[in-house]
Order: C-alpha cells, then structure tokens, then sequence
C-alpha cells in the first residue's frame, strides 16, 4: 500500500495509519498526488464502513421516529 516507504510499513508509530492520496502508483501501490485532503477524503472510510454495516431496515427503522 506504500509503495517503497520502509517507514510506513514497519514503525510502529505509522504502520497502522492509513494515508489517503489523489492516486496510487499502478505497479507497487505508492500514494501520489495530493494527501492535504484527507479530512475529506477520510470520512469517505467512516461512511464506506457504517454503510458496510447497516442494512436498509435498521436505517429505515430508526429514522421513522424523526
């Protein structure tokens, strides 16, 4: 996922931090282009996880009361 990057891969301050870039490179996974956007960027892996696990009728069944 990091390309080349030895430190993002084995220290222990960054190997669990998922950055977030504009690109990746095709072959080895480097992150390219712009990484200042990950406040944006970053709730999309807030959203893709809560849709990943809520279903329709629980979404369904606790909006109803609003």
């Amino acid at each position: 996922m990091y390309g080349g990057t030895e430190k993002f891969q084995t220290d222990p301050h960054w190997r669990d931090l998922i950055l977030f870039y504009e690109y990746f490179h095709g072959d080895n996974g480097a992150g390219l282009g712009a990484s200042h956007q990950t406040g944006w960027t970053g709730i999309v892996a807030r959203l893709l996880d809560l849709f990943g696990r809520l279903d329709a009728e629980t979404a369904l069944r606790n909006s109803k009361g609003r």
